[in-house]
């Protein structure tokens, strides 16, 4: 897994997604209103004047955040030094250096009560969800009061007892709240139940895109074949990818207590090797009807595969998908053939908010049901344990293709790397982990770059990759036992993991790979408040002109 191959091999799914990454990311982002599916609302341009414009920037904030630098020139100004010399070698100005330690003191209280007082402020959701800047600059003020605290302490030999975290007056975020996890509300989901008649299939297809559309692609699928009451069919590797290796598709079976989805050898083996799809209703309908082209219609020939002719009930352009409502879907797709196909549903904008809740739109009693492999869990739970530890943030930086896809955008999405570097800091120093888990197809120069500029409190943040295979180390061991070590989808979905599992995330925008992580922490719980796109509410500083 050296970098050059394994990052190259690891989002080689990505490589594709600039003709299909637009419009997804318009029917995903617009769901965001839904307080499960958060992005960062804190970022706007000009956030003090606008902030100021609406009146909530006052005197009083200025004075709470201007006040460690009025406290600092009076305490660097003082010979603090001379007067302790000269308290060693006379006596008589005993008197002055105990009314300078008494100084120090209410100094010290009047730094705690103005810390209490700043963290208030940053708990207070009126003040906070106006400006990520104003949000920042809180944070970067608290940590300079703690600075102080630790300089006037100092000359007491008190050490570090400020936020020891037994004091009350600990600033660490995970304290005072500033990432907190999104309450999803599972309790509140809507819900369809999947009773599917026994003989009755809907055969999935997928073909735009990589790994990540197709992932998006088969959940739709599943709302459909629960819509129409109908066996869902898994694509075959021999048309598709490998399913088996990257998600366990028995576990949707447990999820719903009942056989809801089959291989597409369980499909052929009921069929008795009489593999014939008997309608197929094409939801889409431009560029191509299903929007299937000739290649993959022969690939099914070759599995044995008959079908009729491509029937096209309604416009549907991939473009500029339709919003349409489940009365819609069994309007024009309910039949009673066993077989159905209604091609790549990648692009269907289908009760939006109610597939996108947290959980799915599937009555189950799991977390989700799409999901990781078992060994793939295990895999990412195991490099967490021996790199990353308990609290980090997850990074997915998404470069190789996307400068010309992001520019086509308005704004773009693509961020110099030194712009990039600020926004990461930002997020990590609000989030308070030691360290970011990269997922990246950038090349060394950009992420080494990238390291050099990631600092916080005069440290560089370590940004970590998964290492080339080395034998001494045993946290992959499961997928070379299993003869996975060299998948490259089994890769990135390991990515998608250890990302999901992550403290907070920053991902990219446009990209379906990090949408789907985005749906993996929204319906494993693990979402944060401070989740967002790379720079989000912001755009680059330099645009290169169109060719």
């Amino acid at each position: 897994m050296a970098d050059n191959n394994n990052h190259n091999n690891k989002h080689s799914e990505e490589q594709d997604e600039e003709e299909n990454d637009t419009e997804q990311s318009i029917l995903i982002r617009s769901s965001n209103s839904s307080p499960s599916h958060r992005r960062s609302a804190f970022h706007i341009t000009n956030p003090i004047s606008n902030y100021a414009a609406r009146g909530c920037v006052n005197k009083r904030y200025l004075f709470a955040i201007l006040l460690p630098f009025v406290l600092l020139v009076v305490y660097f100004t003082t010979d603090l030094k001379s007067l302790f010399v000269r308290s060693s070698l006379s006596a008589s100005n005993y008197e002055d250096v105990s009314r300078m330690r008494e100084a120090e003191l209410t100094a010290m209280s009047l730094l705690q009560n103005q810390q209490l007082r700043l963290i208030k402020l940053l708990n207070d959701t009126s003040f906070v969800n106006h400006s990520a800047y104003l949000n920042s600059a809180l944070l970067s003020q608290i940590s300079l009061n703690k600075q102080i605290q630790h300089a006037l302490l100092s000359s007491h030999q008190l050490g570090n007892v400020v936020g020891d975290g037994n004091d009350g007056n600990e600033t660490d975020s995970r304290y005072f709240g500033a990432c907190r996890k999104v309450d999803v509300r599972f309790a509140e989901r809507r819900s369809i139940e999947w009773k599917p008649r026994a003989d009755k299939y809907l055969f999935a297809i997928c073909v735009s895109g990589q790994m990540s559309n197709h992932l998006i692609c088969l959940e739709k699928h599943m709302f459909f074949a629960a819509v129409l009451d109908r066996v869902l069919v898994i694509p075959s590797l021999k048309v598709d990818y490998d399913f088996s290796h990257v998600l366990d598709v028995e576990h949707i079976n447990k999820c719903l207590g009942r056989k809801v989805v089959v291989t597409f050898d369980e499909f052929a083996e009921a069929k008795k090797n009489h593999l014939h799809i008997d309608k197929f209703i094409c939801y889409v309908s431009l560029p191509t009807p299903c929007f299937v082209d000739d290649d993959h219609l022969k690939k099914l020939k070759g599995l044995g595969v008959s079908f009729n002719k491509l029937d096209t009930p309604w416009d549907e352009n991939v473009k500029k998908p339709t919003v349409r409502t489940i009365h819609d879907v069994t309007a024009k797709f309910s039949s009673n053939d066993d077989v159905l196909a209604i091609g790549d549903v990648f692009f269907a904008d289908v009760e939006r908010e109610w597939v996108m809740q947290p959980g799915g739109p599937i009555a189950h009693k799991c977390k989700t049901l799409i999901e990781p492999s078992r060994l793939i869990m295990l895999t990412a739970q195991r490099f967490i344990q021996t790199f990353l530890g308990e609290g980090f943030t997850a990074l997915h930086f998404r470069r190789h293709g996307f400068l010309k896809f992001c520019n086509a955008k308005k704004p773009s999405c693509f961020f110099p790397v030194p712009q990039a570097a600020d926004c990461i800091t930002r997020v990590v120093e609000r989030a308070n982990t030691p360290v970011i888990y990269l997922s990246t197809d950038a090349a060394e120069s950009e992420t080494s770059l990238l390291q050099s500029l990631v600092i916080l409190n005069g440290k560089a943040v370590p940004l970590i990759k998964r290492p080339a295979r080395n034998s001494a180390e045993k946290w992959d061991a499961l997928l070379y036992r299993h003869g996975l070590q060299d998948d490259s989808q089994v890769e990135a979905m390991l990515d998608k993991t250890i990302c999901a599992l992550s403290s907070v995330f920053i991902g990219s925008s446009g990209s379906t790979f990090t949408e789907d992580i985005l749906r993996l922490r929204k319906d494993w719980g693990s979402a944060s408040e401070c989740d967002e796109y790379l720079c989000e509410g912001e755009q680059p500083n330099f645009i290169a002109e169109d060719e």
